[in-house]
């Protein structure tokens, strides 16, 4: 089965429990085999995750259909993405929302992002290599967060750089297997949903993993 005809299957796939119209164009028009090694290029457009080197995964398509979908964007909004990773989530949302600035601890997976991204012309995206700090707080506040590692608990630290009425998703759990939580953040009780079961690998830093 060629690329294109892959693409289709998967998006008539999504379609069964992805409602964003929004979210399922972004998906279809973004090439998933620009980030992903020559070696898995057959496999671009099945919905389960490949490696990236370093650790490392890009998520299964219906996991960042899912996220994306959770953080409700319009078009108008600042995210925060903790995790660049091979840049693949980073494009879809450059696609749904009006600046992404994106944090990555591996140097490398960075800059090759970067460059995928930039053969993409995706002009309102900005890559940082992280620093000791979770997140970005120098860009805050966030409309919304999303987070592609998983956490042993909610951290206080991205909270803080969410905006009031901001929505944020984010794996909590072991180190194996977590909850996908939404979180829409409250000036009093903030509002936690979850979304199912998941697995990612560990988000590592202050209020999170340690290395």
């Amino acid at each position: 089965m060629g690329l294109e005809a892959a693409r289709t299957r998967l998006i008539e796939s999504l379609r069964h429990e992805i409602r964003d119209r929004r979210v399922l164009s972004a998906i279809a028009c973004v090439p998933r085999e620009l980030f992903v090694s020559p070696d898995y290029y057959y496999a671009a457009y099945e919905d389960m995750p490949l490696s990236i080197g370093f650790g490392q995964t890009i998520s299964q398509p219906f996991i960042v259909a899912l996220m994306t979908q959770a953080l409700r964007l319009k078009g108008d909004e600042k995210v925060l993405e903790l995790g660049t990773g091979s840049g693949y989530q980073t494009a879809i949302l450059a696609k749904l929302a009006k600046r992404i600035v994106s944090i990555e601890r591996i140097a490398k997976l960075a800059e090759s992002a970067k460059q995928v991204l930039d053969k993409l012309g995706c002009t309102n995206v900005e890559i940082h290599t992280a620093v000791e700090t979770l997140g970005w707080p120098g860009g805050a506040p966030y409309d919304a967060i999303i987070v592609t590692a998983g956490a042993p608990q909610i951290p206080e630290i991205l909270l803080e750089q969410l905006a009031l009425g901001g929505r944020m998703v984010i794996p909590v759990g072991s180190r194996w297997e977590q909850d996908l939580l939404k979180v829409t953040k409250r000036k009093r009780k903030h509002l936690v949903k979850n979304l199912g079961g998941c697995r990612f690998v560990p988000l590592i830093g202050p209020g999170a993993w340690e290395e």
